[in-house]
């Protein structure tokens, strides 16, 4: 293989002592395990990250809903408490 590089990595501590188990278990090095967990990921084609949600379309009619400025928010709630109550705007 080519040049050796080193680098510094922070792992979440259970991981790392989960990784430092398992290299014992297979009587390997951390090294190793690190090195073969990223050949495995570097070999596997680019796909785009999915979190498995999917917001759903939120048009009306197939226009796209406009939110008001949050800053309205008070005036928009007192509108809808007096059309509520029966209360004409004045």
């Amino acid at each position: 293989m080519g040049a050796h590089m080193k680098t510094t990595i922070e792992l979440n501590e259970e991981l790392f002592l989960a990784a430092k188990h398992r290299a014992r278990a297979t009587r390997t090095t951390l090294k190793a395990l690190i090195e073969e967990g990223l050949r495995s990921v570097l070999e596997k084609p680019e796909q785009a990250k999915s979190s498995g949600f999917v917001l759903q379309d939120a048009r009306v009619h197939g226009q796209v809903m406009l939110m008001p400025d949050p800053r309205d928010w008070q005036a928009l709630e007192d509108e809808h408490l007096r059309a509520a109550s029966g209360l004409s705007r004045t």
